[in-house]
Protein backbone atom coordinates (compact mmCIF):
# COMPACT_ATOMS: atom_id res chain seq x y z
CA UNK A 1 0.00 0.00 0.00
CA UNK A 2 1.25 3.19 -0.86
CA UNK A 3 2.78 4.81 1.89
CA UNK A 4 2.36 1.98 4.23
CA UNK A 5 6.27 1.48 5.95
CA UNK A 6 6.69 -1.87 8.36
CA UNK A 7 10.04 -2.11 9.56
CA UNK A 8 12.26 -5.15 10.13
CA UNK A 9 12.15 -7.49 13.03
CA UNK A 10 15.71 -6.02 14.04
CA UNK A 11 14.75 -2.01 13.37
CA UNK A 12 13.14 0.60 14.60
CA UNK A 13 11.06 2.34 12.34
CA UNK A 14 11.11 7.07 12.76
CA UNK A 15 8.44 8.88 11.86
CA UNK A 16 9.08 12.73 11.36
CA UNK A 17 7.04 15.83 10.17
CA UNK A 18 4.19 15.25 12.89
CA UNK A 19 3.12 15.42 16.31
CA UNK A 20 4.11 12.57 18.31
CA UNK A 21 3.74 11.20 22.29
CA UNK A 22 4.66 13.31 24.68
CA UNK A 23 7.94 15.25 24.36
CA UNK A 24 9.43 13.18 22.11
CA UNK A 25 10.80 14.93 18.55
CA UNK A 26 9.48 11.84 16.46
CA UNK A 27 7.27 8.97 16.10
CA UNK A 28 8.86 5.24 16.91
CA UNK A 29 7.44 2.39 15.51
CA UNK A 30 8.62 -1.12 16.73
CA UNK A 31 7.30 -4.59 15.38
CA UNK A 32 4.48 -3.59 13.37
CA UNK A 33 4.53 -0.90 10.43
CA UNK A 34 2.69 2.83 10.01
CA UNK A 35 1.01 4.86 7.63
CA UNK A 36 3.35 7.19 6.25
CA UNK A 37 1.61 10.26 4.94
CA UNK A 38 3.74 11.07 1.76
CA UNK A 39 5.01 15.01 1.24
CA UNK A 40 4.04 15.23 4.48
CA UNK A 41 5.74 13.17 6.89
CA UNK A 42 8.93 11.30 6.49
CA UNK A 43 10.07 7.80 7.50
CA UNK A 44 13.57 6.71 8.14
CA UNK A 45 15.06 3.08 9.84
CA UNK A 46 17.30 2.24 12.59
CA UNK A 47 18.99 -0.72 13.59
CA UNK A 48 18.62 -2.10 16.34
CA UNK A 49 20.77 -5.68 15.56
CA UNK A 50 23.78 -6.56 17.82
CA UNK A 51 27.20 -4.21 17.29
CA UNK A 52 31.00 -5.00 17.47
CA UNK A 53 33.92 -3.47 19.22
CA UNK A 54 37.33 -3.68 19.31
CA UNK A 55 39.60 -1.79 21.85
CA UNK A 56 43.24 -1.88 21.24
CA UNK A 57 44.82 0.51 23.94
CA UNK A 58 47.99 1.25 26.12
CA UNK A 59 47.35 1.27 29.44
CA UNK A 60 50.37 2.51 32.42
CA UNK A 61 49.69 0.21 36.01
CA UNK A 62 49.97 1.62 39.33
CA UNK A 63 54.07 0.56 39.18
CA UNK A 64 54.55 2.50 35.79
CA UNK A 65 54.60 -0.61 33.33
CA UNK A 66 52.93 -0.30 30.20
CA UNK A 67 50.44 -3.20 28.92
CA UNK A 68 49.13 -3.54 25.53
CA UNK A 69 45.37 -4.21 26.48
CA UNK A 70 42.97 -6.02 23.80
CA UNK A 71 39.42 -5.99 24.18
CA UNK A 72 36.05 -6.76 22.11
CA UNK A 73 32.69 -5.10 23.31
CA UNK A 74 29.27 -6.53 22.09
CA UNK A 75 26.28 -3.62 22.03
CA UNK A 76 23.31 -2.48 20.65
CA UNK A 77 20.81 0.25 20.86
CA UNK A 78 18.76 -0.01 23.81
CA UNK A 79 14.75 -1.79 23.22
CA UNK A 80 12.77 1.97 25.17
CA UNK A 81 11.81 4.26 22.89
CA UNK A 82 13.77 6.87 24.92
CA UNK A 83 16.56 4.91 23.94
CA UNK A 84 15.85 4.90 20.34
CA UNK A 85 15.28 8.24 20.47
CA UNK A 86 18.93 9.26 22.34
CA UNK A 87 20.69 7.05 19.58
CA UNK A 88 19.09 8.22 16.44
CA UNK A 89 19.76 12.25 17.24
CA UNK A 90 23.43 10.56 17.77
CA UNK A 91 23.88 7.77 14.74
CA UNK A 92 20.74 7.75 12.46
CA UNK A 93 22.57 9.89 9.94
CA UNK A 94 25.96 7.53 10.02
CA UNK A 95 25.34 4.60 11.92
CA UNK A 96 28.64 3.10 12.00
CA UNK A 97 29.69 5.31 14.35
CA UNK A 98 28.43 3.68 16.99
CA UNK A 99 31.01 1.24 16.85
CA UNK A 100 33.93 3.98 16.91
CA UNK A 101 32.46 6.09 19.88
CA UNK A 102 31.55 3.19 21.87
CA UNK A 103 35.43 2.06 21.42
CA UNK A 104 36.60 5.62 22.49
CA UNK A 105 34.20 5.24 25.43
CA UNK A 106 35.51 1.83 26.74
CA UNK A 107 39.14 2.34 25.89
CA UNK A 108 39.10 5.68 28.26
CA UNK A 109 37.54 3.73 30.80
CA UNK A 110 40.39 0.98 30.39
CA UNK A 111 42.90 3.00 31.18
CA UNK A 112 41.66 4.36 34.06
CA UNK A 113 40.61 0.98 35.02
CA UNK A 114 43.96 -0.55 34.32
CA UNK A 115 46.03 2.91 35.84
CA UNK A 116 44.55 2.10 39.58
CA UNK A 117 45.54 -1.79 39.58
CA UNK A 118 48.83 -3.63 39.66
CA UNK A 119 50.26 -5.79 36.51
CA UNK A 120 49.51 -8.82 39.07
CA UNK A 121 45.75 -7.88 40.18
CA UNK A 122 45.61 -7.20 36.04
CA UNK A 123 46.61 -10.65 35.46
CA UNK A 124 45.27 -12.90 38.24
CA UNK A 125 42.02 -11.07 38.09
CA UNK A 126 41.21 -10.71 34.82
CA UNK A 127 37.16 -11.14 35.01
CA UNK A 128 37.14 -8.18 37.53
CA UNK A 129 38.80 -5.96 35.39
CA UNK A 130 36.20 -6.56 32.80
CA UNK A 131 33.66 -5.84 35.57
CA UNK A 132 35.03 -2.53 36.51
CA UNK A 133 35.32 -1.80 33.19
CA UNK A 134 32.06 -2.53 32.08
CA UNK A 135 30.15 -1.34 35.39
CA UNK A 136 32.11 2.59 34.89
CA UNK A 137 30.96 3.15 31.00
CA UNK A 138 27.23 1.82 31.51
CA UNK A 139 26.05 5.16 32.90
CA UNK A 140 28.14 7.18 29.49
CA UNK A 141 26.58 3.94 27.49
CA UNK A 142 23.05 4.72 28.27
CA UNK A 143 23.48 8.05 27.86
CA UNK A 144 23.36 8.06 23.93
CA UNK A 145 21.39 5.17 23.91
CA UNK A 146 23.85 1.86 23.61
CA UNK A 147 23.37 -1.07 25.87
CA UNK A 148 26.34 -3.39 26.29
CA UNK A 149 25.94 -6.88 26.07
CA UNK A 150 29.17 -8.29 27.30
CA UNK A 151 33.31 -7.15 27.60
CA UNK A 152 35.75 -9.83 26.66
CA UNK A 153 39.54 -8.71 27.76
CA UNK A 154 41.48 -10.98 24.77
CA UNK A 155 45.23 -10.16 25.47
CA UNK A 156 47.40 -8.78 27.93
CA UNK A 157 50.88 -8.22 27.26
CA UNK A 158 54.22 -5.55 28.48
CA UNK A 159 55.54 -5.20 24.88
CA UNK A 160 58.58 -7.25 25.27
CA UNK A 161 59.66 -5.92 29.10
CA UNK A 162 59.49 -9.30 30.38
CA UNK A 163 58.19 -8.18 33.47
CA UNK A 164 55.17 -10.59 33.06
CA UNK A 165 57.75 -13.49 32.05
CA UNK A 166 59.71 -12.83 35.37
CA UNK A 167 56.59 -12.37 37.22
CA UNK A 168 55.71 -15.90 35.96
CA UNK A 169 59.05 -17.37 36.74
CA UNK A 170 58.90 -18.53 40.11
CA UNK A 171 55.91 -20.08 39.21
CA UNK A 172 57.20 -21.85 36.16
CA UNK A 173 60.35 -22.90 38.60
CA UNK A 174 57.68 -23.95 40.95
CA UNK A 175 55.64 -25.96 38.45
CA UNK A 176 59.29 -27.48 36.52
CA UNK A 177 60.48 -28.18 39.86
CA UNK A 178 56.69 -30.15 40.92
CA UNK A 179 57.15 -31.85 37.26
CA UNK A 180 61.13 -32.98 38.08
CA UNK A 181 59.71 -34.39 41.45
CA UNK A 182 57.00 -35.78 40.06
CA UNK A 183 59.24 -37.36 37.15
CA UNK A 184 61.87 -38.45 39.51
CA UNK A 185 58.53 -40.01 41.86
CA UNK A 186 57.66 -41.69 38.35
CA UNK A 187 61.03 -42.88 37.90
CA UNK A 188 61.36 -44.40 40.68
CA UNK A 189 57.75 -45.99 40.84
CA UNK A 190 58.69 -47.48 37.28
CA UNK A 191 61.90 -48.79 38.80
CA UNK A 192 59.98 -50.12 41.85
CA UNK A 193 57.69 -51.99 39.95
CA UNK A 194 60.16 -53.26 37.50
CA UNK A 195 61.74 -54.28 40.68
CA UNK A 196 58.98 -55.99 41.71
CA UNK A 197 58.19 -57.21 38.54
CA UNK A 198 61.53 -59.07 38.26
CA UNK A 199 60.84 -60.47 42.16
CA UNK A 200 57.49 -62.09 41.16
CA UNK A 201 58.79 -63.04 37.49
CA UNK A 202 61.38 -65.13 39.49
CA UNK A 203 59.18 -66.34 42.15
CA UNK A 204 56.91 -67.77 39.16
CA UNK A 205 59.53 -69.31 38.31
CA UNK A 206 60.95 -70.75 41.26
CA UNK A 207 56.63 -71.94 41.76
CA UNK A 208 56.95 -73.42 38.64
CA UNK A 209 59.94 -75.68 38.75
CA UNK A 210 58.73 -76.55 42.45
CA UNK A 211 55.58 -77.66 40.56
CA UNK A 212 56.83 -79.28 37.55
CA UNK A 213 59.41 -81.61 40.10
CA UNK A 214 56.29 -82.58 42.01
CA UNK A 215 54.21 -83.10 38.73
CA UNK A 216 56.95 -85.65 37.84
CA UNK A 217 57.43 -87.05 41.32
CA UNK A 218 53.94 -87.90 40.92
CA UNK A 219 54.13 -89.13 37.60
CA UNK A 220 57.02 -91.29 38.21
CA UNK A 221 55.19 -92.52 40.88
CA UNK A 222 51.89 -93.49 38.93
CA UNK A 223 53.93 -95.07 36.27
CA UNK A 224 55.74 -97.35 39.66
CA UNK A 225 52.46 -98.18 40.41
CA UNK A 226 51.00 -98.98 37.02
CA UNK A 227 53.87 -100.95 37.02
CA UNK A 228 53.31 -103.12 39.83
CA UNK A 229 49.42 -103.34 39.13
CA UNK A 230 50.30 -105.12 36.03
CA UNK A 231 50.07 -108.73 37.35
CA UNK A 232 47.58 -107.83 39.62
CA UNK A 233 45.29 -105.94 37.23
CA UNK A 234 45.51 -109.08 34.65
CA UNK A 235 44.91 -111.40 37.64
CA UNK A 236 41.53 -109.55 38.26
CA UNK A 237 40.50 -109.26 35.40
CA UNK A 238 41.02 -112.99 34.87
CA UNK A 239 38.83 -113.49 38.39
CA UNK A 240 36.44 -110.97 36.43
CA UNK A 241 36.12 -113.36 33.42
CA UNK A 242 35.64 -116.39 35.59
CA UNK A 243 32.84 -114.59 37.47
CA UNK A 244 31.35 -113.54 34.10
CA UNK A 245 31.37 -117.18 32.48
CA UNK A 246 29.91 -118.73 35.38
CA UNK A 247 26.84 -116.56 35.85
CA UNK A 248 26.78 -117.54 31.91
CA UNK A 249 26.97 -121.12 32.84
CA UNK A 250 24.13 -120.39 35.21
CA UNK A 251 21.67 -118.57 33.76
CA UNK A 252 22.23 -121.58 30.59
CA UNK A 253 21.29 -124.08 32.95
CA UNK A 254 18.16 -122.11 34.43
CA UNK A 255 17.60 -121.73 30.74
CA UNK A 256 18.19 -125.47 29.83
CA UNK A 257 15.98 -126.45 32.94
CA UNK A 258 12.94 -124.04 31.89
CA UNK A 259 12.86 -125.61 27.89
CA UNK A 260 13.22 -128.94 29.39
CA UNK A 261 10.54 -128.48 31.53
CA UNK A 262 8.51 -127.05 28.95
CA UNK A 263 9.34 -129.21 26.25
CA UNK A 264 8.87 -132.19 28.37
CA UNK A 265 7.19 -131.93 31.69
CA UNK A 266 4.77 -129.88 30.61
CA UNK A 267 3.44 -131.86 27.94
CA UNK A 268 3.55 -135.10 30.01
CA UNK A 269 1.42 -133.63 32.70
CA UNK A 270 -0.43 -132.36 30.07
CA UNK A 271 -1.36 -136.27 28.05
CA UNK A 272 -1.47 -137.71 32.04
CA UNK A 273 -4.35 -135.54 32.73
CA UNK A 274 -5.74 -135.77 28.83
CA UNK A 275 -6.14 -139.55 29.66
CA UNK A 276 -7.75 -139.33 33.23
CA UNK A 277 -10.09 -137.01 31.41
CA UNK A 278 -11.08 -139.67 28.73
CA UNK A 279 -11.09 -142.47 31.23
CA UNK A 280 -13.48 -140.72 33.25
CA UNK A 281 -15.76 -139.57 30.26
CA UNK A 282 -15.47 -143.20 28.61
CA UNK A 283 -17.01 -144.39 32.63
CA UNK A 284 -19.93 -141.71 32.80
CA UNK A 285 -20.54 -142.85 29.11
CA UNK A 286 -20.76 -146.71 30.14
CA UNK A 287 -23.06 -145.72 32.84
CA UNK A 288 -24.74 -143.65 30.61
CA UNK A 289 -25.19 -146.03 28.31
CA UNK A 290 -25.78 -148.88 30.83
CA UNK A 291 -29.00 -147.10 32.05
CA UNK A 292 -29.97 -146.50 28.86
CA UNK A 293 -30.07 -150.51 27.74
CA UNK A 294 -31.59 -151.26 31.13
CA UNK A 295 -34.10 -148.85 30.76
CA UNK A 296 -34.80 -150.13 27.38
CA UNK A 297 -35.27 -153.68 28.24
CA UNK A 298 -37.78 -153.49 31.32
CA UNK A 299 -39.82 -150.81 28.55
CA UNK A 300 -39.58 -153.97 26.42
CA UNK A 301 -40.61 -156.82 28.83
CA UNK A 302 -43.04 -154.91 30.15
CA UNK A 303 -44.41 -154.43 27.00
CA UNK A 304 -44.20 -157.81 26.36
CA UNK A 305 -46.00 -159.08 29.62
CA UNK A 306 -48.31 -156.87 28.68
CA UNK A 307 -49.36 -158.26 25.76
CA UNK A 308 -49.04 -161.70 26.79
CA UNK A 309 -51.31 -161.01 29.90
CA UNK A 310 -54.94 -161.17 27.91
CA UNK A 311 -53.73 -165.04 27.17
CA UNK A 312 -52.87 -165.57 30.60
CA UNK A 313 -55.86 -164.13 31.94
CA UNK A 314 -57.49 -166.66 28.89
CA UNK A 315 -55.73 -169.55 30.37
CA UNK A 316 -56.81 -168.72 34.04
CA UNK A 317 -60.72 -168.53 32.31
CA UNK A 318 -60.32 -171.72 30.56
CA UNK A 319 -58.90 -173.32 33.69
CA UNK A 320 -61.96 -171.96 35.72
CA UNK A 321 -64.55 -173.51 32.73
CA UNK A 322 -63.53 -176.89 33.40
CA UNK A 323 -63.37 -176.39 37.00
CA UNK A 324 -66.90 -177.36 38.67
CA UNK A 325 -67.38 -174.00 39.78
CA UNK A 326 -70.91 -173.38 40.65
CA UNK A 327 -71.60 -169.25 41.21
CA UNK A 328 -74.66 -167.99 43.07
CA UNK A 329 -75.43 -164.44 43.28
CA UNK A 330 -75.69 -164.12 39.05
CA UNK A 331 -74.07 -161.29 37.28
CA UNK A 332 -72.76 -159.96 40.71
CA UNK A 333 -70.66 -163.20 40.99
CA UNK A 334 -69.45 -163.46 37.69
CA UNK A 335 -67.94 -160.15 37.70
CA UNK A 336 -66.20 -161.00 40.48
CA UNK A 337 -64.85 -163.67 39.06
CA UNK A 338 -63.63 -161.79 36.16
CA UNK A 339 -62.32 -159.46 38.53
CA UNK A 340 -60.66 -161.86 40.49
CA UNK A 341 -59.20 -163.44 37.28
CA UNK A 342 -57.80 -159.97 35.96
CA UNK A 343 -56.31 -159.66 39.61
CA UNK A 344 -54.40 -163.00 39.25
CA UNK A 345 -53.03 -162.14 36.20
CA UNK A 346 -51.67 -158.33 37.12
CA UNK A 347 -50.27 -160.67 40.13
CA UNK A 348 -48.30 -162.81 37.83
CA UNK A 349 -47.29 -160.03 36.24
CA UNK A 350 -45.89 -158.16 38.63
CA UNK A 351 -44.12 -161.15 39.95
CA UNK A 352 -42.81 -161.60 36.98
CA UNK A 353 -41.54 -158.16 36.59
CA UNK A 354 -40.16 -157.87 39.35
CA UNK A 355 -37.84 -160.86 38.99
CA UNK A 356 -36.68 -159.57 35.77
CA UNK A 357 -36.03 -156.22 37.40
CA UNK A 358 -33.72 -157.92 40.01
CA UNK A 359 -31.91 -159.51 37.54
CA UNK A 360 -31.49 -156.37 34.96
CA UNK A 361 -30.26 -153.94 38.19
CA UNK A 362 -27.72 -157.08 39.22
CA UNK A 363 -26.43 -157.77 35.62
CA UNK A 364 -26.18 -153.78 35.82
CA UNK A 365 -24.56 -153.36 39.06
CA UNK A 366 -21.85 -155.90 37.79
CA UNK A 367 -21.05 -154.47 34.31
CA UNK A 368 -20.23 -151.04 36.30
CA UNK A 369 -18.19 -152.86 38.81
CA UNK A 370 -16.02 -154.17 36.09
CA UNK A 371 -15.78 -150.57 34.08
CA UNK A 372 -14.36 -149.23 37.59
CA UNK A 373 -11.46 -152.08 37.55
CA UNK A 374 -10.28 -151.24 33.98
Amino acid sequence: MLGYRVPAPDEALLISGGRAKGNAPFRVVTGHGAFVLPFFRKARFLTLAMCESEVAEKCVTQQGITLNVRAVIAFKVGNDTESIISAAQRFLSEQDQMSVLTGRIFAGHLRSIIGSMTVEQIIRERQKLATEVLDGSKEEMARIGLAVDALQIQSIDDDGLGYINAMSAPHNAAIQQQAQIAQAQANQAAAEAEQESQRKQAEFARQTAIVKAEYKAEVDKAQALAAQAGPLAEAEAQREVLKMRTELAQRAAELRQQELVAEVVKPAEAEAERVRIMAVADAEKMKIQAEAAASHNRVALDKALIDQLPQIVEKAALGLANSNLTVLNGAEGLGQVAAGLVSQGMAIFDALRGEIVEYDDATFTGTTDTASQQ
